[in-house]
């Protein structure tokens, strides 16, 4: 037995509590629990079958919350562990969750990273990609993967469209071409396409211009 010294509402999750047993942080539990056993500080309590019921308890709403967080948009593995730790489930909980998770193929890396470079070809390069991609806590061998079956072409043309649009905004204000094509590189780097592109499609911007000349 052991006696309850403390029951503290967490700060990030209204519903759930931190209790202390014996002077020393035991586990949290709902507070719904708290009040269906009728705990109150310096109750005497068999901790080790309360333990059993919080386990079973937390892992029901960490499973029911993680449901939740996927609910309206598709997200990776880390996204819906950073969520959850923010709501202050136990890891146990959370990991349980994930299985569950992955299991029913809630959750899948390798279909996030499908979709999300098939969305994002439109207005990045495959270098932002990647870097948003790695954030996200996506691997990297499925990242690379995924890229290598990218259709080089395609990108080159949606980089030269970008390229292109923004070219003709600048060419309003700016006509020196060294700076012109300067601020093509800058800008198209800043989407995420590599050297090797850029320098390609910038050439390519530039001739076009002058051919229309």
């Amino acid at each position: 037995m052991a006696k309850i010294t403390k029951i503290e509402l967490q700060k990030r999750n209204k519903e759930r509590v931190n209790l202390f047993l014996d002077g020393e942080y035991a586990f949290s539990i709902s507070a719904e629990l708290v009040y269906k056993e009728s705990l109150k500080v310096n109750s005497e309590i068999d901790s080790e079958k309360l333990k059993i019921l919080a386990e079973s308890e937390n892992f029901m709403r960490c499973k029911e919350s993680a449901l939740r967080i996927i609910e309206r948009t598709y997200k990776t593995e880390k996204e819906v562990r950073d969520k959850l730790r923010l709501k202050e489930y136990d890891e146990i909980s959370i990991n349980k969750a994930i299985e569950f998770l992955e299991e029913y193929n809630f959750i899948n890396d390798s279909n996030y990273a499908k979709i999300f470079i098939r969305d994002k070809l439109r207005t990045m390069g495959s270098q932002k990609i990647k870097y948003t991609l790695l954030r996200k806590g996506v691997c990297k061998e499925i990242i690379n993967e995924e890229l290598l079956s990218l259709d080089t072409d395609n990108e080159k043309n949606i980089a030269f469209d970008i390229a292109q649009k923004k070219y003709n905004l600048i060419k309003k204000k700016e006509t020196d071409t060294y700076k012109i094509s300067g601020k093509l590189y800058r800008h198209l780097m800043s989407k995420g396409y590599n050297t090797d592109v850029t320098s390609e499609v910038i050439k390519k911007v530039m001739a076009v211009d002058v051919e229309d000349f």
